[in-house]
C-alpha cells in the first residue's frame, strides 16, 4: 500500500465518519432494524451524522483558528480538547435518540461510544492510542454483540468491517501515525466496550 492510498483510507474512514458508516450498516444488516420506516432510519442517520461528524468537525475548525493548535494533532495531548468536545456531542446524540424513543441498541451505541471517548481522553494524557482503530473496533464489537444477542449472522457486514479494520490499521502504520501496540490497544478498547454494553445491557 502506497502512502497516498494510506492517506485516502485514513480520511475516508476517519473516526468522525465511522459511526455514520456503522449505523448505515446496522440498518442494512438483517437485524430487526430493517423493519423501521425509512423516515425513522433517516432521522437516526441524521442525528448520528450531525452529532458524531458535523459538530466534532466544527469544534476542530474553531480550535484551528488558534495558531498554536495543530489540526493534524501529532501529539497525544493535542487530542484532549477534541476528544472532550466529541464526548459531549456524542452524549447529545444519545439524548436526542432517547427523546424520540429510538431503538434501544442505537441509544446504547451512542452511550457506549461516549465511554470509549472518555477512556481515550484519559489514556491520551500519557499515551498516543489510536482513535481510528478505537472507532472501527467499536463498530466491530457492536456487530458481533448484536449478532450473538439476536441470533443473526450479518456475514457481509462482518466481512466489510473486518476488511476495513485491516486496511485502516495498515494505513496508520504506513503513515507512521501509530505503532502496532497503539493500534491494537485502540481496537481492543473500542471492541470490548461496545461488545460488553451492546451484549449485556
Amino acid at each position: 500500500m502506497s502512502e497516498k492510498i494510506a492517506r485516502i483510507i485514513s480520511v475516508i474512514f476517519h473516526p468522525v465518519l465511522i459511526p455514520t458508516i456503522g449505523m448505515f450498516l446496522l440498518l442494512n444488516s438483517g437485524f430487526y432494524f430493517d423493519l423501521l420506516l425509512w423516515e425513522a432510519k433517516r432521522f437516526v442517520l441524521l442525528v448520528v451524522f450531525f452529532t458524531t461528524c458535523i459538530l466534532p468537525m466544527l469544534s476542530v475548525a474553531v480550535l484551528s483558528l488558534n495558531p498554536r493548535f495543530d489540526i493534524n494533532m501529532p501529539g497525544n495531548r493535542d487530542r484532549l480538547i477534541p476528544l472532550l468536545s466529541a464526548s459531549v456531542f456524542y452524549y447529545l446524540g444519545f439524548i436526542l435518540l432517547r427523546k424520540v424513543q429510538a431503538v434501544p441498541e442505537f441509544k446504547l451505541f451512542m452511550l457506549a461510544s461516549v465511554l470509549v471517548l472518555v477512556v481515550l481522553l484519559v489514556v491520551s494524557l500519557k499515551w498516543k492510542i489510536s482513535n481510528h482503530m478505537a472507532a472501527i473496533g467499536g463498530l466491530s464489537g457492536t456487530l458481533f454483540a448484536l449478532s450473538f444477542r439476536n441470533g443473526v449472522n450479518p456475514v457481509y457486514s462482518v466481512l466489510i468491517v473486518v476488511l476495513l479494520s485491516g486496511l485502516i490499521g495498515t494505513a496508520r502504520l504506513i503513515l507512521g501515525k501509530h505503532d502496532l501496540k497503539q493500534l491494537v490497544a485502540g481496537y481492543g478498547l473500542g471492541f470490548i466496550v461496545l461488545y460488553l454494553v451492546l451484549y449485556f445491557v
